[in-house]
């Protein structure tokens, strides 16, 4: 690592298999936590070039607990985090929504690193137990629609470096890699990302993976679809922009999807707008990023189907009932 960090600190950047062979390194656990340290800071003084995503994606893929879900072809929502805007849990929210409405989720997901409550932290209060074994997945898969892979399980250098982003408390470029290796490699994606640099690195990424990708970004810096200001959507077919109304019927305030203060709170809350008690503001923004991940998938002939879809999913319960399910299975 020694050699590494000198060739970083002379302001040089990282060929695709040298960054590969550090996060190799890394998830074998040949280096101590000072070097990691050292590692991970030279990226938050300068971008990460998208060779050196390519070798951290292709090392993290390496190293993968694979999972097999019977041939599915499953959809993920999911945000870089570290937009540091702590709104709720609404990819998390919008998965069990899509899942309500019969497209089977394998929802990737991590302890907030940067913020009170990322989606682990959420599933683990509601009760979800943790898990790698495919026949639990599977199990998880039929009966609800839905499975939750904590990142960490299935990739030993996220496992190794958790405390260390938690002390940071600062957004890495594990944040951006999250989205690029979810280990069941859905069908669908659905991600969000925190500025329009990020939004072209992904779009660059995803066009050489083949899969079927759409990528959203709120122009006042939400990387999900926040109606609080117009949402870029790109997508394999080119790019687009929305306006609140479009996308959700109507502006909302900042203030109406903040995330709380504790775990414990946002659990509750996550519930509250499943059993259909959540705020207006809170149902349209759950519904909306819903309803983009149920478009992506090329099942409804217009955006404004998979809006009533994902509306029919929350108002009818069958999202709490995926919801329950999951949980029953624990």
């Amino acid at each position: 690592m020694k050699k590494i960090l000198q060739f970083l600190f002379e302001h040089k950047s990282l060929s695709r298999q040298m960054a590969k062979d550090a996060l190799l390194g890394i998830g074998r656990q040949q280096f101590n936590e000072h070097e990691i340290t050292a590692f991970m800071t030279v990226f938050l003084m300068r971008s990460v070039t998208i060779e050196e995503l390519q070798g951290f994606r292709d090392a993290l893929l390496e190293l993968c607990v694979p999972v097999k879900l019977n041939g599915d072809k499953v959809l993920d929502i999911v945000g870089t985090g570290g937009d540091g805007k702590n709104t709720f849990n609404i990819s998390t929210l919008a998965c069990f929504i899509v899942a309500g409405a019969g497209q089977k989720v394998a929802k990737h997901g991590n302890y907030g690193a940067s913020s009170i409550s990322g989606a682990s932290n959420v599933m683990e209060q509601l009760g979800y137990r943790f898990k790698n074994e495919n026949d639990s997945l599977r199990k998880e898969i039929d009966k609800a629609n839905i499975c939750f892979l904590h990142a960490p399980l299935f990739h030993p250098a996220l496992k190794a470096v958790g405390h260390i982003r938690k002390n940071l408390g600062m957004r890495t470029f594990f944040n951006m890699l999250g989205p690029m290796v979810n280990p069941a490699d859905p069908a669908y994606q659905l991600v969000g990302v925190y500025n329009l640099e990020m939004a072209r690195i992904y779009n660059y990424l995803l066009q050489q993976t083949g899969g079927q990708f759409t990528i959203i970004h709120s122009l006042d810096g939400y990387d999900e679809i926040s109606l609080t200001s117009d949402t870029k959507v790109i997508t394999n077919d080119g790019e687009q922009l929305f306006t609140p109304q479009q996308l959700g019927k109507r502006m909302v305030q900042q203030s109406d999807i903040y995330g709380g203060n504790t775990v414990e709170e946002a659990a509750k809350l996550f519930r509250r707008i499943l059993e259909g008690n959540g705020t207006w503001a809170q149902n349209a923004v759950v519904i909306a990023n819903a309803a983009m991940a149920l478009f992506s998938t090329k099942r409804y002939a217009s955006y404004e189907d998979a809006y009533l879809a994902a509306v029919d999913s929350l108002e009818s319960g069958k999202a709490k009932q995926s919801l329950d399910n999951l949980i029953a299975l624990q």
